[in-house]
This record gives C-alpha cells, structure tokens and sequence, in this order.
C-alpha cells in the first residue's frame, strides 16, 4: 500500500507520491491511473528527467518560475481561450453513478485550466492536470490541483478511462516524431462519445512570428519548435482513428485589467514577459520600460486580418461594469477535435 501523504510533501519528480496522494484525496483520479503504465514510466523517467526542462525552477536555464508568477498575476489572461476549448468538450456527461465528466489536460503547467473553471464555473468536469515538468507539477499541487507526472506520449491513464483529453497551451513543445503518438494514445483513453482537443497555432501565424523573433531571442530558453498545419492536425486525427474530427480556428487572446490605460498597458506588458521568461528584456531598461517594450512588440506582431466577431488589433477600453480598464491582445489559435461514436446506449 501507498504511504498517505501531504500536498506539502508532494514534490514533482516522485510519481508514487503524486499517486498516493491521488489515492488520499482525489480517489476518483487515482483510478484512472494504470498500474501496469506505471512501471514503464519509472524505467523512463531517469532519461526523461535528463532532459532539459524549459518550465523548470532554475531562472537561468528555464522559464517555469516567470511562468507560474505570470498566471498568479493574471490567471484570467486566457480565460476566453479555455472557454472556447472546453465548450468543444460539453457533449461529455456525468457518469450513471453521478461522477462528473474526467478531463486529462496533458500539458496543464501548474494547473491554470482546473483553477480557471474552478474560479470562473467554466464547464462541470473534474480535471487531472499533467505535465513532463516537475516544477511545474510541484506548483500544481502547491496551489491544490491534483497532478501527475507524464509525458503526453506516455500516459499513465487507463484505456477507455476519460471523457476528454486536452492537448493545449504548448502543443509545439511536443516533437513532431510524438504528435501522432499523442493524438493516438488520447484516443485510446477516450471513453465512447468522449473529444480530444488539439490547441496550437499556425506555422506562419503572428503567434509563430512571436516566438521567433521575441521569445527566441529574449527568453533565457530560446524558443525552436515548429508549429501546426491545418493539414498536420487533420492527417493525426485521420489515422488515430477518431469517428469526426474536425480543424478549426477560434479567438484566443491575452487580456489584462488596470485602473488607467497606462496601468492596463503595463500589466498585460508585465505578464506576456513573465509568461515567455523575457528576462533580456530588462537588459540597460527598468522594469516598467520592459513591461512597455513588451506591450508596444505584442501590438506589433499580434494582428491579423479583419474577421467577424474576431478583433484584428490591440483594444483597450474601459469597462463600466468593473469600473477597470482593459486591454486585450487579439490571438487566433488553431484546433483539432477528434471525436468517439457514442455508445449504443447513449443513442437518443
């Protein structure tokens, strides 16, 4: 038997206490979780924790503590974005004996899409955050989400065992030589009637623009992986054989609040550096000349071509309601939506 544990002793590179915490206070998402998986995961995990890992804690070499402290600030920045992704997923329903819909989010950081819908009453389903990041799973359970320690093409989740599976907010991290592998073992842990979703954004896009020309250069990680073709995405859903799919677009921006324009402006400024780990740009500029210099880049590169109901360029307004103004950077991101047959019995 798995010893009880602590959320203060969890930490992120030991799968088993993850796991028995799970078991402690999350007893549902523990038996998700595949004991036979397990095994070969921990004959993995010493070549796996080798890597270098990007969201880690060390501030010289990683970006994971910028990145924890952007969504802190901000943890409604991409609120609009995870609606829309989770809105893909609300076919799923609550199991026969009252359990809420299982979500996977394979690359959950430190938790943000749970802590998200917990805060804002996104959507109804129980979500298990996952990362190949230890500190970014340390974070998770430090903040209270449940976590667990996998790499997106190694689950540790039983077959047939979840009702949604997302892949979002840092699908390029991925290797392309994995995606498929992804797409195809997310099918595998789909239930019937169950959604995978497939969050990037296009080679070409302003976003791919971004981090070539921004985050490459002034983030202490650099910034090489490749993007998503719409053909990409579709040819992974085609040949892991989801029942539909489909490849869309959908607007995803990044949105900040002060009490002047100026304040609004140097908030969103301040979290797209945290967000990105752009620690040069503080090089020969004070903090709030950085925060500028980010904001004036991102309404640079972020624009795109008039679409209905879409936002082409920077906005920033005041809200009456809140009292706050608002800033909002437009995003557009692209999204796979591989779906399971129902079963016979969930037939109307």
């Amino acid at each position: 038997m798995h010893a009880q544990t602590s959320r203060s002793a969890v930490t992120g590179d030991d799968v088993r206490s993850q796991l028995a915490e799970l078991r402690s206070s999350h007893p549902e998402l523990h038996a998700l979780t595949d004991p036979r998986r397990l095994a070969d995961w921990e004959a993995a995990l010493g070549a796996t924790l080798e890597r270098h890992d990007d969201f880690g804690a060390d501030a010289r070499s990683s970006r994971g503590v910028e990145y924890v402290q952007a969504q802190t600030l901000n943890s409604r920045a991409r609120e609009t974005g995870i609606r829309k992704l989770l809105g893909f997923a609300d076919t799923a329903r609550r199991r026969p004996n009252g359990e809420r819909p299982f979500l996977v989010d394979l690359l959950g950081g430190d938790g943000l899409v749970r802590k998200v819908c917990e805060e804002q009453g996104i959507g109804d389903f129980n979500i298990l955050t996952c990362d190949a990041s230890p500190h970014m799973i340390t974070s998770a359970w430090a903040a209270g989400m449940p976590a667990l320690l996998q790499r997106a093409e190694q689950p540790l989740l039983r077959d047939g065992s979840v009702d949604a599976v997302l892949l979002a907010y840092g699908s390029h991290h991925v290797p392309p030589s994995d995606r498929q592998t992804v797409a195809t073992e997310a099918h595998r842990m789909l239930r019937p009637g169950g959604t995978f979703i497939l969050h990037d954004f296009l080679v070409g896009s302003p976003v791919d623009v971004w981090f070539e020309e921004v985050t490459d250069k002034y983030s202490a990680t650099g910034h090489k992986f490749p993007h998503f073709t719409r053909d990409e995405i579709g040819g992974y859903l085609a040949m892991a054989g989801y029942d539909h799919h489909e490849v869309t677009e959908i607007d995803d921006p990044y949105t900040a609040v002060g009490d002047s324009p100026e304040e609004a402006e140097l908030e969103i400024g301040r979290y797209l550096l945290n967000m990105y780990g752009l620690v040069k740009v503080f090089d020969g500029r004070t903090d709030d000349e950085a925060y500028r210099w980010v904001t004036e880049t991102a309404r640079a590169i972020f624009r795109y071509p008039e679409g209905e109901g879409s936002l082409a360029e920077s906005e920033l307004r005041y809200e009456e309601a809140d009292r706050k103004w608002r800033i909002t950077i437009p995003r557009r991101a692209v999204v796979g939506v591989g779906r399971m047959a129902a079963a016979a019995s969930d037939a109307p």
